[in-house]
């Protein structure tokens, strides 16, 4: 081949080359490249935060980075094994398998020196075998392990892989930080979209931002795609963004942790009497095709558990919702879950009952449980009868206010303290009325005894 040919493959080599990389998409692109590239995360990469020195100094062994969608884990990954000079070894969970893991260990093995960061995407769709897997090269030192997860790892990570890594959560990108990559990718040619010459209006960029839910890979193919649809040099406009929106979903994994964390969040407004913030969490559950009867359940239990007896028609309204949620379906019954979420929200609250009943419970549990008294045994039976079950029993509608001054446990102990809200404030003052009346009676009954005697 002469040297004239080999310039030309050289130059067309290239040119595909700077072909491919256009090609990919512009958050690809855009990634950072070093530490003080990364945008958003202060709580890991501020002054003084664990993670920078660890990198700086080379010191970490494995990591677990737990975040949302386009947090920026496979980007801290990256730049991880950039500023330490590892060999970085990308694997993703849903695609990889044993045999490959086996091969990627084996060669780690044989080259301590290449200092092997192995990062898997996705890790909590490991198996436990293929977790079991990892862990003898962790703890050996032959790979340094960098797990991206988008759940819980509590849940997802076996507990010896969980101990024997440094655990980092991203949260989502601020919109500030947000609207700062996305200008820079607009105006960059060499990386972004510079080439385009395309200019946005204002707003544009606090738009795309709002639409992400701080995903910033999201932002960024958005404004890419928004981008390719204006003319070379033209202005990109709010409308753009606002007729891209209606296209978009909202990030809500029924079964993983979005729904879990949503389901909470809903729960903890209603009980903490926030109409506005529940109605939010609830449309989001709703937007994210969550099963309203699921809604529904969670309400009827929070009608016991958090309002009470402060006003007992919650659990009426509750029911009737989940019922509601059977025969009417959605999306009507989105009036239904608003109206049930509403009420409660707005319901003076007592978990007065809730204790009661973990404390009967633990009663139960720590204690000698007790024998029925003889008086309250059932009588119907002619064995229970000869045995006197029930002789002495005082039926209750024959007193002043049904208090016949009767005990119904051998050892008399209290659960239930009665709540000053609501409704149950009348009945805190009922119950201390029967109290006195109860030892009016029993009183009486004693000296009545005596003087049998």
């Amino acid at each position: 081949m002469s040297d004239s040919s080999a310039s030309d493959g050289l130059f067309e080599l290239e040119a595909q080359g700077d072909q491919a990389a256009v090609r990919r998409p512009l958050a690809a692109r855009m990634r950072p490249r070093a530490l003080d590239e990364v945008v958003g995360q202060a709580h890991l990469l501020g002054k003084d935060a664990l993670l920078p020195r660890l990198i700086a100094t080379d010191s970490f062994g494995s990591i677990l980075l737990y975040g949302p969608p386009g947090s920026g884990k496979t980007t801290l990954a990256e730049v991880i094994a950039a500023v330490t000079k590892s060999r970085f070894v990308r694997v993703n969970a849903v695609l990889s398998n044993v045999a490959e893991l086996r091969e990627i260990l084996r060669f780690a093995r044989a080259r301590p020196q290449d200092r092997t960061l192995l990062f898997i995407d996705e890790i909590h769709r490991f198996n436990k075998a293929q977790q079991d897997l990892l862990l003898p090269d962790v703890e050996a030192g032959n790979i340094r392990l960098i797990g991206a997860t988008t759940q819980n790892p509590s849940f997802y990570i076996i507990p010896a892989l969980l101990s024997r890594s440094h655990l980092f959560r991203l949260e989502p990108v601020a919109s500030e930080d947000m609207i700062a990559v996305l200008e820079r990718a607009l105006k960059d040619s060499e990386r972004g979209l510079g080439g385009t010459r395309v200019t946005a209006h204002a707003g544009v960029f606090e738009d795309i931002a709002r639409i992400s839910n701080g995903d910033l890979r999201r932002a960024l193919n958005a404004l890419e795609t928004l981008v390719l649809g204006v003319p070379i040099g033209g202005e990109l406009k709010r409308e753009d963004v606002e007729i891209f929106a209606r296209e978009r979903r909202i990030r809500y994994d029924r079964g993983e942790d979005e729904h879990y964390d949503t389901a909470s969040a809903f729960i903890k407004s209603v009980r903490g009497g926030d109409p506005d913030a529940a109605l939010y969490w609830m449309a989001k559950m709703l937007e994210g095709d969550e099963d309203p009867r699921f809604i529904a359940r969670r309400l009827v239990i929070l009608a016991s558990e958090d309002v009470g007896l402060a006003d007992s028609r919650a659990l009426g309204v509750a029911v009737a919702a989940f019922q509601a949620c059977e025969f009417v379906g959605l999306p009507e019954c989105a009036l239904n879950l608003a109206h049930a979420t509403v009420f409660l929200a707005t319901c003076p609250k007592s978990n007065s009952t809730t204790e009661a009943i973990f404390a009967a419970k633990r009663a139960i549990k720590e204690n000698p449980v007790q024998a029925v008294p003889v008086w309250l045994r059932d009588a119907h039976q002619s064995t229970g009868k000869r045995l006197g079950h029930g002789a002495d029993y005082l039926y209750s509608h024959e007193f002043d206010e049904a208090i016949s001054g009767q005990e119904y446990m051998l050892d008399p102990l209290q659960f239930y303290t009665p709540g000053v809200n609501g409704a149950e404030a009348a009945i805190g003052e009922r119950l201390e009325r029967w109290k006195e009346l109860k030892k009016t009676i029993q009183s009486a009954a004693k000296k009545k005894g005596k003087g049998k005697k």
